[in-house]
């Protein structure tokens, strides 16, 4: 005899299906807002109009709070009441609005769908994780399926580092019964595992002079900064999930001047996060030869590992009864790439990431979620909100 739980999966998935066009129709009006990280009176623009869409979809919100993000996009929290009757703690969805996409994108990269493949600016990363959320509760409601209430954070800082959503998004997350990030999934896995992610500034000071002239008058910032890329590059530890990569490297003003200043920007990424402190060591113990040239270590630790933790291990198995419900066998992944759930997953709560979109080329012109892979990734959302919601 099929389970109570199981006829429940099977309606909402019949729902989801049934819904997939307007769902798309949805996506397509988000991915058609242009939200680039690095643009506040977009960033505004497109949370105005997404403010709207969440009306037209969900009606008015509970409660509703608006935090300044400063240079970055604004944080708007939304807080939408659980069925009645039902006393557990709410769930928390976290979603981005921002995107790596610059203005005048979606000129020469409009939006299609193409048989299976949805392509344009930010549709993996991540609105079709914000659309398929918001159309799980409505499905819920739809059905009279229980479910907790409804915490949704919207962020516009996420591509960036979230500096000024990060506090939020750790108060939001300290008295819910779950975290849920709506970012990609991977091939349809969660993201179980993250790395940590360091972005550090080593900027060398010298001092010039005539390279022909009086080069050794001069102390050179550009030869500082080759003696460290070596130094930089050994802090590495692949056997331990520890990976620099030193991207950019600038300095000196002309060929014939001996360099007064140079620069590299490093990135650093850690899966154990005891690697973090030893890294730090390592920057601080940083020399050059030339006893004149002065080191400055700046930037730092943008999000923690990302990491297993007991609440999360009893979120994930709910997480495969439901996929199982859905005839589905759920994965897991990990992937070398942060997202706001380290910060959750570092606090040791409950969080599962990765429950967004199938498809894949993020941050690239071959960005596209799977159509196919829409409804399930609902239903999955939607499930378990009411399996969260029943105990």
């Amino acid at each position: 005899m099929t389970a109570p739980n199981d006829v429940a999966l099977a309606k909402l998935a019949d729902l989801t299906r049934r819904d997939l066009p307007e769902v798309l129709a949805d996506l397509r009006r988000l991915v058609e807002l242009e939200t680039p990280s690095d643009d506040k009176a977009l960033l505004d623009a497109g949370l105005a109009e997404i403010e709207t869409w969440l009306g037209e979809r969900l009606g008015p919100p509970d409660a509703q709070v608006r935090h300044d993000g400063g240079a970055n996009g604004d944080i708007l929290e939304l807080h939408y009441r659980g069925s009645a009757g039902t006393a557990a703690p709410d769930v928390l969805l976290v979603c981005h609005y921002d995107t790596v996409w610059p203005e005048g994108t979606l000129a020469e990269w409009p939006v299609e769908i193409d048989g299976d493949r949805f392509t344009g600016p930010g549709c993996f990363d991540m609105k079709a994780g914000l659309v398929q959320g918001v159309w799980a509760l409505r499905e819920l409601r739809e059905l009279g399926l229980p479910h907790p209430g409804v915490r949704l954070l919207l962020n516009g800082d996420e591509e960036v580092g979230s500096p000024a959503s990060r506090p939020y998004i750790e108060r939001a997350s300290a008295d819910v019964i779950a975290t849920l990030i709506l970012e990609p999934s991977r091939d349809g896995k969660l993201k179980t595992r993250r790395k940590g992610m360091g972005l550090f500034d080593i900027t060398t000071h010298g001092i010039e002079s005539h390279a022909g002239l009086d080069p050794t008058a001069g102390a050179s910032a550009v030869h500082a900064i080759a003696e460290l890329v070596p130094a930089l590059t050994a802090l590495a530890d692949p056997a331990r999930g520890t990976t620099v990569n030193v991207g950019v490297i600038s300095g000196g003003t002309g060929r014939n001047v001996v360099a007064g200043r140079a620069q590299c920007l490093v990135d650093f990424r850690v899966q154990d996060p005891e690697e973090m402190p030893r890294i730090d060591a390592g920057l601080a113990a940083l020399t050059v030869s030339d006893p004149r040239v002065k080191v400055e270590i700046g930037g730092g630790w943008n999000r923690p590992p990302l990491n297993p933790n007991p609440a999360s291990d009893r979120l994930l198995a709910l997480a495969h009864e439901v996929a199982a419900g859905l005839g589905t066998e759920l994965g897991e992944a990990a992937v070398g790439g942060a997202s706001d759930g380290n910060f959750v997953a570092a606090l040791g709560r409950p969080v599962l990431d990765g429950l967004g979109g199938v498809g894949a080329g993020p941050h690239s012109r071959d960005e596209h979620i799977l159509v196919s892979g829409t409804p399930h990734q609902i239903a999955l959302v939607g499930g378990l909100m009411t399996r969260l919601a029943t105990g």
